[in-house]
């Protein structure tokens, strides 16, 4: 049986990742988001406000439990905010906390849950990290998701340290750029101000020209790096260099 946990489920490549997942045979899909979209029999949803941090952690506990025929245990921290795409000087000490609770935070404390529950497993073991390409370079107006992203990856290379540090065997650690994908984040990157982000028109342009990846797409790539071990031995990709 393969075992996928997926958060922010409800739209975007969260939602095409557990559906692609949800494609195989003897599969379970537990998936974590404020809103249920997806209906199937092997499907449990978690409504979930990943920025309450609070209380994640007991939650991650009832749900990181013994997996009965576990061939394949998979985690991928997917859920993400964009923030306020402002200067800063402009930014909203609120927007700032709950951005780097969703997009560092939770997926810590996911991840922490996960090796703690699943370490001695005998499963193939794998937790993929949505990262994006800013998380190695500057863009103005995205301090905080820039530097989320940056950390997320620094994460992900602690952690697969730790378990080769450890010796833990056929368990694998990515921070996994999408490319540009045609979601809900796209939509909204459109609609802010010129004057708090500099390459807003480069990115209507990615619209127009169908520049943007579908999360179809990208979710197929995302199962080619799982099912292809060997293939990926860092822990920091880019599916557009696949």
């Amino acid at each position: 049986m393969h075992y996928y946990f997926i958060t922010g489920t409800s739209r975007g490549i969260g939602k095409a990742l557990a559906e692609r997942a949800l494609e195989e045979a003897n599969v379970q899909v537990v998936g974590f988001s404020r809103q249920q979209r997806i209906e199937h029999p092997h499907y449990t949803h978690h409504s979930l406000d990943l920025s309450n941090v609070d209380s994640l952690g007991s939650t991650a506990e009832t749900i990181f439990t013994k997996l009965p025929n576990a061939e394949r245990i998979v985690l991928i921290n997917n859920a993400g905010t964009l923030g306020d795409v402002k200067y800063f000087g402009s930014l909203e000490d609120s927007k700032i906390d709950q951005l780097f609770s969703v997009n560092v935070t939770a997926p810590a404390i996911l991840m922490n849950h996960f090796i703690r529950a699943y370490q001695t497993a005998e499963a193939e073991r794998i937790i993929i990290n949505v990262s994006s390409g800013v998380s190695r370079y500057p863009v103005d107006g995205w301090s905080g998701y820039c530097a989320s992203k940056a950390a997320l990856d620094m994460l992900s290379e602690v952690a697969a340290l730790e378990l080769k540090e450890q010796n833990v065997q056929h368990f694998r650690v990515h921070a996994v750029a999408p490319g540009i994908v045609d979601t809900q984040m796209q939509t909204s990157i459109r609609d802010v101000d010129e004057q708090n982000f500099s390459r807003l028109q480069k990115f209507k342009d990615y619209k127009s020209e169908g520049a943007l990846d579908n999360p179809q797409q990208t979710a197929d790539k995302y199962f080619y790096l799982i099912n292809h071990p060997t293939e990926f031995q860092e822990v920091r990709q880019d599916v557009r260099e696949f």
